[in-house]
């Protein structure tokens, strides 16, 4: 996958902010190895088992046989961990808290842009505890900084929740995901953390000695989120115009169009963009002038709303006569997005710009929300089911089928169980499958 600019520079809007939330976490940046010794992977027999399909492995180097194969970095547990076990020796060494922005490879036999890749950007990281408890708080800890991103800055309406045994990470005690329902239905794992236990310590021999000198093992907490929530934010909020950008994700949140400007009108009009370009940009907007002359301003209006830029404001001789302009929001289709008579003084466009620009964040958020919570229906029989699925939707409802009868039930309607809601409705009820007493609701739903 190749990622243009423009496609770039939203992961980098999700860059600086989980960076700078990590970083206030107490979570420093660092860098391991991509090539990984195989020998690392066999010491946890139930991580290399998961992910032995989608290894890309390198058997020569400077023309010669390696004498270990060096697979591809899919995820960096045991590389860390082999570091883990030479920096952790003491109760004073912990927490231990780690992150890199890496690339990964996963070997996937079919593939989508940003949703499913062979190869993709990350951050994953990685964390040491004194104790389970603390590595499961960091684990959720984690979940809510996602949480947090996705719904506050890409404006989706995610769903945390623990994943199913079939469904947790190799390696892993427990995985808690954030599960988002796309625009055709399908749910979207758009990040995930982990409650590794002692699993990995163990493996690679992470020991420190407490404050009692005894030593104990390492408990420990990954978690991660890729290039894949690009695609969760055009899948999202995309019509058939083109992207629909939330404007804190936007790399430009708002093009300025010069109309109908020839002749002696033409200076005033583009002094009166200029004016307003710098107004802008020195309140922080990430705003941009467009004004070539070989493109109409019709061009212009369909180029930036397939692109997703939130606001477009339209200048002409007529406003600047009148001391006003037209925004035009791109949430918002055709004449009912576009209002006139915005005054186009500096200081009072700016307010009526980020004005705006919080509405159009909230509406975002507030249709896909409705959208999500339209397209999940409560099930309590097995037909009822495979009918929601059929629909295209998502289907919820009580649960205490086996392992063997959730891989059954995603065999029999390509649906996975998504995730256990963190939040449960309380009490108890019936499993929709079994008939037996359950204690807890699943979400199920087919998934890209």
């Amino acid at each position: 996958m190749v990622i243009r600019p423009y496609g770039y520079a939203l992961w980098e809007r999700l860059q600086s902010w989980l960076d700078a939330a990590l970083k206030e976490h107490g979570v420093q940046n660092a860098y391991f190895p991509q090539l990984i010794p195989m020998s690392f992977f066999e010491r946890e027999a139930e991580h290399v088992e998961g992910f032995a399909p989608e290894l890309a492995i390198v058997t020569r180097g400077g023309g010669k046989e390696l004498e270990e194969p060096l697979a591809l970095r899919p995820t960096s547990e045991t590389i860390i961990n082999s570091m883990f076990a030479k920096w952790v020796q003491s109760h004073r060494d912990l927490p231990m808290r780690l992150n890199q922005w890496a690339n990964v490879h996963r070997w996937e036999m079919r593939t989508r842009p940003f949703v499913r890749t062979l190869e993709f950007l990350w951050q994953e990281g990685h964390t040491a505890h004194a104790t389970p408890e603390e590595a499961r708080a960091e684990a959720m800890a984690m979940l809510e900084v996602y949480r947090e991103f996705a719904v506050t800055q890409a404006a989706m309406p995610v769903i945390a929740g623990r994943k199913s045994r079939i469904e947790q990470f190799a390696g892993a005690n427990a995985t808690f995901t954030i599960e988002a329902m796309m625009r055709d239905g399908r749910a979207l794992q758009a990040g995930t953390t982990h409650d590794l236990g002692d699993n990995f310590s163990r493996a690679f021999g992470t020991q420190f000695s407490d404050a009692g000198g005894r030593l104990r093992h390492a408990h420990q907490a990954s978690f991660g989120m890729s290039t894949r929530m690009v695609g969760g934010v055009v899948m999202s909020h995309g019509d058939d115009t083109g992207l629909r950008l939330p404007p804190r994700m936007a790399p430009l949140q708002v093009v300025l169009v010069p109309v109908a400007a020839r002749g002696a009108a033409a200076a005033a009009v583009l002094a009166a963009v200029d004016a307003a370009l710098v107004a802008l940009r020195a309140t922080g907007v990430r705003a941009q002038a467009d004004v070539g002359t070989e493109k109409s301003p019709g061009w212009k209006f369909s180029h930036w709303e397939m692109k997703g830029v939130p606001l477009r404001i339209e200048i002409g001789p007529r406003d600047v006569a009148s001391g006003t302009c037209a925004i035009a929001r791109r949430d918002r289709p055709g004449k009912e997005g576009k209002e006139f008579g915005v005054p186009l003084a500096p200081e009072l466009l700016v307010q009526e710009v980020l004005k705006r620009l919080d509405e159009v964040q909230a509406e975002l958020l507030e249709r896909a929300t409705r959208f999500r919570d339209e397209h999940i229906l409560d099930v309590s029989s097995h037909s009822q089911f495979l009918e929601v699925i059929e629909q295209g939707k998502w289907a919820r409802g009580w649960w205490a089928g086996s392992d063997e009868q959730e891989v059954a039930l995603k065999e029999e309607s390509g649906a996975t169980l998504r995730c256990f809601p963190l939040e449960q409705p309380g009490g108890g009820g019936t499993c929709f499958l079994t008939g037996k007493p359950a204690d807890q609701v699943a979400l199920f739903a087919k998934a890209y």
